[in-house]
């Protein structure tokens, strides 16, 4: 098949029968649709067998989180194009082919998402993706439609193909070569983050990440790891440091981690007079893991810099989301998508 929609599963019996209706329902004639399920305890497997027969089923022997998960079925899958999709999504007519008539229009995009509204609030974007994402200077991610915890709704205002940094994991169209010509996700993120790594490291390549608005799907968010877990808030942060380690341009490197730690300090802070001490204590385990493990990911990183031309530049916003978002008020990606803020 041309494209394979893989969803990965891990204890979502409730997502499946909710939400497979509507890939069925929307499905492309040269997509096949494949569950890869993270050895769920529960009875998602079985109830596949039982309600959808015909669907291809990978079952992993262990629950490797997001990153190993997907790198372990996709290793089993034969298509031109992956889109990874998240078991608590809702698609819509057409959001296969919008995505993929882009995409075969120019052989330089590597990976693209469609738009990600919410999926209780129709209305409105969704925390993970939204409208496209980008990352500031000191590598926080953010996205057109949702900066830090503020969304907006959607009224139109992002309904122009563009390029981003990053497409989100929830929904994410990937070439299959090139996902395994840059050996898939880094494992060691284990979950979060990883599409923006590898985002990151195909854009560092040479190639682009799109958004494609004429598709839409809703997203539930939160359905394996919620928000407010202090284990989803310690891998943002770890993982966060390891992406920023591994693939910021050679220059101003070194200062450009010290002031994320700086800022990460801040956050942690911030945490700790609110009184949510389990998040305070989430970010220092992020910090100590991530100095634990630097020797591994500067390895990474020479080896990621040997295959690197030019360092890419574009959609890095070239100030700090945080200082817009809590010292001048900026709160919607239109009062900072100014021609001196990005590259």
């Amino acid at each position: 098949m041309k494209v394979a929609v893989v969803i990965l599963n891990w204890n979502g019996k409730k997502f499946l029968e909710k939400f497979l209706p509507s890939v069925f329902a929307c499905n492309s004639p040269y997509s096949e649709i494949i569950v890869a399920d993270n050895a769920s305890a529960d009875d998602s497997v079985s109830f596949l067998k039982n309600n959808y027969p015909h669907v291809r089923i990978i079952q992993n022997g262990q629950n490797g989180g997001f990153a190993k998960g997907y790198n372990d079925a996709l290793e089993l899958v034969d298509a031109k194009y992956y889109v990874l999709l998240n078991s608590d999504v809702e698609v819509t007519p057409g959001w296969i082919d919008a995505v993929i008539n882009l995409m075969d229009t120019d052989k330089s995009i590597a990976a693209c998402q469609p738009k990600i509204k919410a999926y209780d609030n129709k209305k409105m974007f969704e925390y993970a993706g939204a409208a496209g994402g980008f990352i500031d200077k000191y590598g926080y991610p953010f996205c057109r439609g949702r900066i830090l915890d503020t969304l907006e709704e959607d009224k139109g205002q992002y309904d122009e193909v563009r390029e981003v940094f990053w497409a989100t994991g929830a929904c994410l169209f990937v070439r299959a070569e090139l996902y395994h010509g840059v050996n898939g996700f880094d494992e060691d993120f284990f979950a979060h983050m990883e599409e923006i790594d590898l985002c990151w490291r195909l854009k560092n390549l040479g190639y682009k990440v799109m958004y494609c608005p004429d598709s839409t799907v809703y997203h539930v968010g939160g359905g394996t790891l919620n928000k407010t877990s202090p284990k989803k808030t310690f891998l943002n942060f770890r993982n966060n440091l390891i992406l920023l380690c591994k693939n910021h341009p050679p220059q101003y490197f070194f200062m450009k981690l010290f002031w994320r730690m700086v800022l990460d300090g801040v956050a942690g802070f911030k945490f700790l007079i609110s009184g949510q001490f389990a998040h305070f204590f989430a970010v220092i385990k992020a910090h100590f893991n991530f100095y634990g493990s630097i020797g591994t990911t500067l390895r990474k990183r020479k080896a990621l810099k040997a295959n690197i031309d030019t360092y890419t530049t574009t959609a890095v916003y070239l100030h700090s989301i945080v200082s817009d978002y809590y010292v001048r008020g900026k709160m919607t990606f239109k009062e900072i998508d100014l021609k001196d803020r990005f590259l």
